[in-house]
């Protein structure tokens, strides 16, 4: 169960993360990378940061590379919410393959 603080603090670092991506991906043509969800522990020390990363071709590589930087992005994200947070919370990186599924389930349904 989550709580109202858990997932206020999501929803802040979810809108800032989502800015810091849309920052670097600008200098890539043709690369999109949107922060699906955010969860937050209940300690609020470990965020998960699901990802959806357009195209799904190069989404691997693109996850790899965003887990090699992600003590840039916690800083990046730190200088942003260093009045709202004490804290910035240890940032893991999962993709989020929601959308291929639901486009999964489709086809099948289709057949």
């Amino acid at each position: 169960m989550e709580t109202t603080r858990q997932a206020k603090i999501s929803r802040l670092l979810q809108k800032e993360l989502s800015e810091i991506f849309r920052q670097q991906t600008a200098k890539t043509h043709g690369v999109l990378v949107s922060v699906s969800a955010v969860r937050v522990s209940p300690d609020l020390s470990v965020a998960r940061v699901y990802l959806s990363i357009f195209p799904a071709d190069k989404s691997q590589e693109l996850l790899e590379s965003i887990t090699k930087s992600a003590k840039t992005v916690r800083y990046e994200l730190a200088q942003k919410v260093r009045f709202q947070l004490r804290k910035c919370p240890e940032l893991t990186f999962y993709l989020d393959d929601s959308l291929d599924y639901i486009e999964n389930i489709d086809r099948l349904l289709q057949k």
